[in-house]
C-alpha cells in the first residue's frame, strides 16, 4: 500500500512539474498524462485523489496565480497577460480572474497592495453565503508572502490551559490596551524586533501542564535584557514564515471578518506555493486585529520536499 502511495505521489510530482513547465502553452489531458506515464482516466484519477481537485481546475489556478504576479509588476497590459497564459479573450480572462480572486485584473494591477500573491477565492471554498454575511464592501482576497526570520528570541507569558485569546485572557487578567496584561508588559520591552502577536505553541515548545496559547515578543538573539517576572524564554531558530493578509474590515464585524479569515487560512495548502508546514521552528502568529489593516497570521515553513 505504501509503495503505491509514492508511485502515486511521485506520478503527481510529474504532473506539476510538467504543468509549471507549460503555463504560458496549451495543455491537454493526454499532455498531463504522458508526464505522469499513465493513462488520461488513471492520471486524472490519482490526481484528484492527492490534491483533491481535477488537473484542469489546478492547471486553471496556477495559470491565474502566475497571471496574478505577472500583472504585480506593472509592466504588462491586462490583455497581453490573458494571451500570455492561453486566455482566449481579455473578457474571459478578466471573468475568470474576478471569479477565481474576488477583484478584476485591472483592479489588481494598481491597487497599493505589499506584494505578495493572492489566494483564489475557489481555492479556499469561501461560500456565497459566508461573503454575504461579511458584507464589507470589499474584495474576498486574502495577500500572502514569504518573509525570512532570523534567529531570536521570543518572550512569552504562558497561560494555564489556554488555547485562544478570549480563554487566555481569562487565565491571566486583561490589560490597559484592550488585550491581556502581559500585553502591557511586552509593548514595554524596547529592544522588540516588531510588535507583540498572539502565538499557538507547537508541541516542542509548551511543556506539560501549560496552555497552547500566550502573547510573546520577539527579541534579537543576544538580547540581554530584563525577562519580565513570571514570563519564559524560547529560542527559535531562522526559518521562512507565510504571511496571510485579509482584507481591511468594519470594526463592527471585527469578530465574523476575523473568524473567517482563520477559517480560510486554516484550509490553505501550502504546497500550492512550493512550500509545508514546518510547525516545529516557530509558533504559529496573529498580529493585533486592526480593521484598518485586515487580520493578519502567519506560519512557518520549509521549501516542500515532494
Amino acid at each position: 500500500m505504501q509503495a503505491r502511495k509514492t508511485e502515486s505521489q511521485l506520478a503527481v510530482k510529474r504532473m506539476k512539474q510538467f504543468i509549471a513547465g507549460n503555463l504560458h502553452q496549451p495543455i491537454t489531458a493526454s499532455d498531463v498524462a504522458k508526464a505522469a506515464g499513465y493513462s488520461q482516466f488513471h492520471a486524472a484519477r490519482v490526481f484528484k485523489a492527492e490534491t483533491g481537485i481535477a488537473p484542469f481546475e489546478y492547471i486553471r489556478q496556477q495559470r491565474l496565480i502566475a497571471s496574478a504576479r505577472a500583472l504585480r509588476s506593472g509592466k504588462l497590459k491586462v490583455l497581453n497577460v490573458a494571451l500570455d497564459f492561453v486566455f482566449d479573450t481579455h473578457e474571459g480572462f478578466t471573468r475568470a480572474f474576478t471569479n477565481g480572486f474576488g477583484i478584476s485584473p485591472k483592479k489588481y494591477a494598481t491597487r497599493p497592495t505589499p506584494e505578495g500573491w493572492l489566494i483564489p477565492v475557489s481555492y479556499l471554498n469561501r461560500s456565497n453565503t459566508n461573503l454575504e454575511k461579511w458584507n464589507m464592501n470589499k474584495t474576498s482576497v486574502i495577500f500572502t508572502q514569504i518573509v525570512n526570520r532570523p534567529l531570536r528570541k521570543l518572550i512569552l507569558k504562558r497561560g494555564i490551559a489556554a488555547d485562544n485569546y478570549h480563554d487566555y485572557c481569562l487565565e491571566i487578567g486583561c490589560g490597559t490596551h484592550d488585550a491581556s496584561a502581559a500585553w502591557d508588559v511586552l509593548t514595554e520591552i524596547k529592544e522588540a524586533l516588531y510588535e507583540p502577536v498572539g502565538v499557538w505553541l507547537p508541541e516542542n515548545m509548551h511543556p506539560v501542564g501549560t496552555g497552547i496559547y500566550a502573547h510573546g515578543v520577539e527579541v534579537p538573539e543576544d538580547y540581554q535584557g530584563v525577562i519580565p517576572a513570571g514570563f519564559d524564554v524560547i529560542e527559535l531558530p531562522a526559518c521562512q514564515m507565510m504571511v496571510f493578509q485579509g482584507e481591511p474590515y468594519d470594526d463592527e464585524i471585527f469578530e465574523e471578518a476575523v473568524g473567517l479569515c482563520m477559517e480560510q487560512i486554516k484550509r490553505f495548502n501550502p504546497e500550492v506555493y512550493g512550500f509545508e508546514w514546518a510547525p516545529e521552528l516557530a509558533p504559529r502568529m496573529q498580529l493585533a486585529p486592526e480593521g484598518w489593516r485586515g487580520y493578519i497570521e502567519m506560519l512557518p515553513v520549509r521549501k516542500a520536499t515532494y
